[in-house]
């Protein structure tokens, strides 16, 4: 059974929502929806007994540092709308702040996201999911963060930007978050090549 912490599932920095009933367009909305959808099957995004969500995937605009990304609270949901993905317009680590715009707070790993697409203007899509086996079994094996970083902070942001500088995750798109129990991040050009390296470690 999945463990998590009581902190786990929370927004850790300030999020400067822009309230409207904007929608991702479907150009985007539907690959992201699709892969989101069979990460979920597979309980690599999903919700705790307790309520609390896990997991998220996001996909960037392409030419900018814009991505839309699940909700916050949305993990438990089979299917999602497109009014379930927000749209981070920016995120400023150094003052722990995000602004978003939509009708749902960005997720709570939406500055984890950023940093992975600050480090390579070809990424075009992030996945994060959560599960206790293929972390313990990854731990230390893939390019893993420090274990002391704690997830949605800003240090976590830091920590992202450091490893995303290694080569060896440049070249397999994917590291482990040490201190983030269960979570593992996979990344690529298009969301389907950054699902398929999640579901390929199955």
């Amino acid at each position: 059974m999945p463990q998590i912490t009581p902190s786990e599932g929370y927004l850790k920095f300030d999020c400067h929502l822009t309230k409207e009933a904007n929608q991702i367009p479907a150009s985007l909305y539907t690959p992201l929806n699709h892969w989101r959808r069979e990460l979920w099957l597979k309980r690599l995004i999903g919700s705790y007994p307790d309520g609390i969500g896990y997991g998220n995937i996001s996909i960037r605009i392409p030419g900018s540092n814009q991505f839309y990304i699940s909700g916050t609270a949305t993990g438990g949901l089979p299917e999602l709308d497109q009014t379930h993905y927000p749209l981070v317009e920016r995120c400023d680590p150094a003052l722990n702040t995000l602004w978003c715009r939509g009708r749902l707070r960005a997720s709570a790993e939406s500055m984890s996201h950023a940093a992975v697409y600050e480090a390579n203007p070809d990424i075009g899509a992030v996945v994060h999911i959560h599960n206790r086996q293929l972390w313990e079994r990854y731990l230390d094996v893939l390019p893993t963060t420090n274990r002391k970083v704690e997830y949605g902070t800003p240090e976590m942001a830091a920590e992202i930007s450091r490893i995303m500088t290694n080569p060896a995750v440049l070249d397999r798109k994917i590291f482990v978050m040490g201190g983030h129990e269960e979570g593992i991040v996979a990344f690529g050009k298009t969301v389907e090549e950054a699902a398929l390296i999640i579901l390929n470690l199955e």
